[in-house]
């Protein structure tokens, strides 16, 4: 069976040959559809990549959040609910140990708020935010220390301020000139204690949770953030957060929703799925033409080879021999049209990348994966197959006299 197929491919090649230029202009239509197609699908593919990139850059594709749910459904109205359970920094110190393998947590209560320096008129608005230790390097402290585990277990009346603030209320001299002052919030008064990076954006004050008091929670639920060590935890970071939740607020595990980021990676997917599948369909009506071409080549070939077909059958070629010869004509001219549209399409995505760059100044790139060389692979096989089978079928099936005879 093998040798038989070895033999018909060399047959097809060799026919292929000896019509060169019809062959060529057969195949015209399969290697523009196909240089379309592959053109479209790595553009495709570059631009989920880039889009991928920039998700990951904008938002921590690594956390896990416990969210409280203070509000519920009523009669199709979101009402505040009565009573709810929320988290204090008890509650979180219980549940660090489970997750602290998994990577980093944080408990935070964030309100809009005032602040102002001791013995000054000038108020600035700033984000204040109850959290819990630094114990996250994404807090870097450019001067001063980070709020300690003592600093919580004292309840001490510090402050840890983002960059930004520290500018605004220093009137634009060194930020570290903030160190050691006193700065007043909701006529609390807070020492200073550390300055964080420029890598926190905005107006940002932390102090210790624990200064926030039962009520203030209840007004302002906090929520935990964790960030897991690798992508790859997350699922399992996620599970093991609500089922310490499940057990520690049997009746209450309705107050809190634990959520990720990963939606946003697989909403974007599935938008760029979409949008391969209808380009995809769109380009596939070129390479359906150049299919046409390919089955009108072989109709012709054989009319033209009738006699040719005939002589083989008298000296005792089977129909299956004769089907076999002309579909590997057809996958041999599909295959070789595929091929010169898969360098032509990679050629102009290459080409076309830094088009796209220049026009909007964007870190595009097209992305040439394993599915591209698998579709146009199928792609070739599929249309030999479909276009070469009744021109094959119809010059098996002649009568080897009436082949013979005709001229």
């Amino acid at each position: 069976m093998t040798k038989k197929l070895i033999l018909s491919l060399h047959t097809a090649m060799a026919n292929i040959r000896a019509n060169l230029l019809q062959t060529t202009l057969s195949i015209l239509g399969i290697v523009i559809g196909v240089a379309a197609l592959v053109a479209i699908l790595s553009l495709i593919d570059g631009l989920e990549k880039y889009a991928n990139e920039q998700i990951s850059q904008t938002t921590g594709l690594e956390m896990v959040i416990i969210e409280p749910v203070p509000y519920e459904q009523v009669n199709d109205v979101w009402v505040r609910k009565d009573s709810f359970k929320f988290f204090d920094y008890g509650n979180f110190k219980a549940l660090y140990p489970q997750v602290q393998d998994l990577g980093h947590a944080h408990l935070l209560a964030s309100s809009p708020t005032r602040i102002a320096l001791s013995q000054a008129d000038q108020e600035v608005g700033a984000h204040l935010t109850g959290i819990s230790e630094f114990t996250s390097p994404e807090y870097k402290i450019a001067h001063g220390r980070a709020l300690e585990e003592e600093d919580l277990k004292q309840k001490n009346e510090v402050a840890v301020v983002s960059q930004n603030l520290a500018e605004t209320l220093t009137t634009g001299t060194s930020p570290g000139a903030l160190l050691g002052q006193k700065i007043s919030i909701e006529t609390q008064e807070y020492e200073v204690v550390g300055i964080i990076d420029e890598e926190i954006k905005g107006a940002v004050c932390f102090v210790p949770i624990t200064l926030f008091d039962q009520e203030k929670l209840a007004t302002d639920p906090p929520k935990v953030t964790m960030k897991a060590s690798k992508i790859e935890l997350v699922p399992i970071l996620k599970n093991k957060t609500e089922e310490w939740l499940k057990l520690n607020y049997k009746d209450h595990d309705h107050d809190f929703r634990v959520v990720t980021n990963e939606y946003r990676v697989s909403q974007a997917n599935q938008g760029f799925l979409i949008f391969r599948l209808v380009m995809g369909l769109i380009v596939g009506i070129s390479v359906l033409v150049g299919g046409i071409g390919v089955m009108n080549v072989l109709l012709i070939a054989v009319t033209e080879r009738t006699r040719e077909i005939g002589i083989r059958k008298a000296l005792g070629a089977k129909k299956s021999d004769i089907l076999v010869q002309f579909l590997a004509e057809s996958i041999a001219i599909s295959g070789f049209g595929s091929a010169i549209g898969l360098v032509v399409g990679i050629l102009g995505s290459m080409a076309f990348s830094p088009v796209v760059k220049s026009i909007t100044n964007a870190p595009f790139q097209a992305a040439y994966t394993f599915n591209t060389l698998v579709i146009i692979s199928i792609v070739a096989l599929f249309v030999g197959i479909i276009f070469g089978t009744y021109p094959a079928l119809r010059a098996s099936r002649l009568n080897p006299v009436d082949a013979i005879r005709s001229e």
